[in-house]
């Protein structure tokens, strides 16, 4: 049997290379986890942090006050899906006409690409299309869609210390405000997501376009059109 010698140099440098690929993986794990979004009010948009690593354990972050609904609360953006997260249902979400009575307990938005548009738009649990409104400013933490507004363009809401899933969404480009009516709306690419109250059908596209200013919204909050 031939014996051959091992480099105790190569040796050290394959080890450290090893160490520093575990490394890596593991940044790239936590950046996979999402984030926690704090809500203050309707002056600003909402500010944001990495989630913590005890996200793998399952254990869910602690549930907000009842003094939070009109002051802080936080928002957990998860980078993985509803179903993969074990969950099943729409989280509380309502389709086409029906009144969001209840803000959900969570909520998805999915990119997806289906005619007649060509570019990525999201949709919700309920494969119902998003929407942007062109008088909204990115980052202005404010919505210029209320009261009878958002009755036929219902803002895409979420309960307090409710979670967002994601499929083929940024985490780092999902955020929220605190509405008018107190409620906490999502914003993608700091514009606040809507769906249209006549898109009654999975697929349906009624709102694209509407008054020149409602068009689908993709994955980083831009306006896509045909």
């Amino acid at each position: 049997m031939t014996l051959h010698s091992i480099n105790p140099a190569r040796g050290q440098v394959r080890r450290a290379l090893v160490a520093s690929a575990l490394v890596l993986g593991g940044v790239a794990a936590l950046s996979a986890c999402g984030k926690n979004i704090t809500i203050s009010d309707a002056s600003g948009p909402a500010a944001s942090s990495s989630a913590s690593a005890p996200a793998a354990s399952g254990t869910a972050a602690a549930p907000p006050s009842a003094g939070q609904a009109s002051g802080n609360a936080a928002l957990q953006v998860v980078g993985t899906t509803a179903a993969q997260a074990g969950l099943n249902g729409t989280g509380g979400t309502v389709v086409g006409t029906a009144v969001q009575e209840q803000p959900p307990q969570w909520v998805q938005l999915s990119a997806v690409t289906s005619a007649p548009l060509a570019q990525p738009h999201l949709i919700n649990i309920n494969q119902a299309a998003l929407y942007r409104f062109d008088k909204d400013t990115a980052g202005s933490g404010q919505s210029a869609c209320n009261d009878t507004c958002a009755t036929q363009w219902p803002p895409v809401t979420v309960t307090d210390g409710g979670k967002v899933y994601l499929a083929g969404v940024d985490a780092k480009d999902v955020g929220a405000i605190r509405r008018q009516d107190g409620q906490v709306q999502v914003t993608v690419g700091g514009m606040p997501v809507y769906r249209f109250a006549a898109d009654a059908a999975p697929g349906d596209l009624k709102g694209q376009g509407v008054g020149g200013t409602w068009f689908a919204v993709g994955p980083t909050g831009d306006k896509v059109t045909q």
